[in-house]
């Protein structure tokens, strides 16, 4: 439900998390509400997914809305009322809108991606690497099948873990291949290669140079940088992005959620709202 610029009482919104104390969240969010005009705060929580269906539970009526980091964005699912598509499909909820009594969930995610994708020139793709298996890998299944990629190789420590992403690689009309990480070595050129693993994680094997130097790489993280993989890439004068604008634009996505109930809905001087945003990062 909307609530006009300028005349909103002050909301309380968080992030939530384990660990939590680098999270950049706040200041992204706090730049937007303060370029809009609002007397919204914005913290962070340390929260595990025990606690995490309690807390969003018995939030009171000063509370707008929260971000949720792994693994939470599974665990609170069973403390929603309703998600919207992208979440039913992926699993996983990002962000809950507390809005009038009902608990609703969110991914902002895939639409981060997509957007951060496009800033780096890519819009479209047909054959993908996805390294890891859990809900950014769901989420950047989701995003690469928006750009037209009809078959992606999935690279896992367990390859056999990877049958829920195989089954929405089927809902998306994507042939998702499950392999062990070691197939890195050997990969062949594709058009975009994307690393969910946590905090750039080593995948213990070097990418082939035919992958690096064909491929763009969106590294999901992006503290500390480069990451291992990422440094593979920029050794071959590959092109890489790290996360951060992925952060930025499932950031903006959810300050649109939090104001106007919408994430499809463009915010009053979205363009501003973005700069100040993207500035607060660097």
């Amino acid at each position: 439900m909307a609530e006009p610029i300028g005349a909103a009482p002050a909301r309380r919104l968080a992030v939530l998390g384990r660990p939590i104390g680098h999270s950049k969240s706040p200041g992204l969010h706090l730049a937007a509400y303060r370029r809009l005009g609002l007397d919204w705060s914005y913290e962070r929580v340390d929260m595990d997914g025990a606690g995490v269906g309690e807390f969003v539970r018995t939030r009171g009526p000063e509370w707008r809305g929260l971000s949720l980091t792994m693994p939470l964005k599974h665990d609170v699912l069973p403390a929603l009322d309703e998600i919207d598509a992208v979440a039913r499909l992926t699993g996983a909820a990002n962000t809950v809108l507390l809005d009038g009594g009902r608990r609703l969930g969110f991914n902002t995610d895939v639409g981060g991606i997509v957007r951060s994708l496009a800033d780096a020139g890519l819009d479209s793709a047909h054959a993908a690497v996805i390294l890891g298996g859990g809900a950014t890998a769901a989420s950047a299944l989701a995003a690469v099948a928006q750009l037209g990629v009809a078959r992606v190789r999935l690279l896992l420590r367990r390859p056999e873990a990877g049958g829920p992403l195989v089954e929405l690689g089927r809902a998306l009309g994507v042939v998702v291949e499950p392999e062990h990480l070691a197939a890195l070595a050997e990969a062949e050129p594709v058009d975009l290669v994307v690393s969910t693993l946590p905090g750039g994680t080593d995948p213990g094997v070097e990418a082939s140079a035919a992958l690096a130097s064909a491929a763009l790489l969106l590294d999901v993280a992006y503290a500390p940088w480069p990451t291992v993989l990422a440094g593979q890439w920029i050794d071959r004068d590959g092109r890489v992005i790290d996360g951060s604008g992925m952060l930025l634009h499932q950031a903006l996505l959810q300050v649109r959620i939090f104001v106007g109930g919408d994430p499809t809905a463009a915010l009053p001087d979205e363009q501003g709202v973005l700069d100040v945003m993207r500035e607060s990062l660097r």
